[in-house]
């Protein structure tokens, strides 16, 4: 078996050479196999003759944009992991992409050591977790006290009020309440909703439970508790 075959294929689509050529030398130093594409059109054939696990898709190109890309994608049943990397970072940009079929948005300018981690994440999770046809009763949908989240539409409601999340906002709330009563440490939320294998951007777990916070707390009892020195747990509230 040749070495590219036990490699993760990464496809890069951006018409911005001096960002495709970084990307596609920090994914090949991080020993991936790498196909790199200019425009929408050429993403769209390689991403159907070559069958890569995963593209990362800039959204602002020439031809097609990378919306349509993914939505192309989709539509003919190719069910490859999207990350998109784009300057646009507005919440109803976000939406769009994501619920077109994108797993996860990266905003121009970024960093190359951030992005090999998103990827290898998503990587993680889309193999770790295949779709199981054959459970009708999983709709996507969790459920803690007066809180759901829908892992299909994207969206996110308490006691019937819709409140918007970024796409990590919405990763970290998804694995909390999957999660829902255990207690769940700094290191398990940056490995699993951030990918990174250590623990030494801990304060960033500590700013994003405070996102979650300031959104969730004003509708109802808090959800999300500390326990001091652990980590943190989504429980249902007591008397719920």
């Amino acid at each position: 078996m040749p070495e590219s075959a036990t490699r993760p294929h990464v496809l890069v689509v951006d018409d911005e050479p001096n960002i495709r050529d970084l990307v596609e030398a920090a994914l090949r130093f991080h020993g991936f196999e790498v196909s790199t594409a200019r425009n929408g059109g050429e993403g769209l054939t390689l991403a159907r003759d070559r069958r890569p696990d995963l593209i990362v898709l800039d959204v602002l190109l020439p031809d097609v944009n990378g919306f349509d890309v993914c939505r192309r994608l989709r539509e003919r049943g190719d069910d490859v992991p999207v990350i998109y990397l784009t300057a646009r970072d507005t919440p109803s940009d976000t939406v769009t992409g994501l619920s077109l079929g994108g797993d996860d948005y990266v905003t121009k300018p970024f960093s190359v050591e951030a992005l090999i981690a998103r990827i290898r994440a998503l990587l993680r999770r889309t193999r770790r977790d295949p779709p199981d046809n054959g459970s009708p009763e999983d709709d996507g949908v969790l459920r803690v006290a007066d809180l759901e989240l829908d892992e299909r539409s994207w969206t996110v409601r308490r006691g019937g009020t819709p409140i918007e999340l970024s796409p990590t906002e919405f990763r970290l709330l998804a694995y909390l309440m999957g999660n829902a009563g255990q207690v769940l440490s700094r290191a398990q939320l940056l490995e699993n909703v951030w990918g990174w294998d250590y623990a030494g951007q801990s304060q960033i777990v500590e700013t994003y439970v405070s996102y979650l916070r300031r959104k969730l707390d004003p509708l109802g009892p808090p959800l999300i508790h500390t326990q001091r020195g652990v980590g943190y747990a989504l429980r249902v509230p007591d008397g719920a």
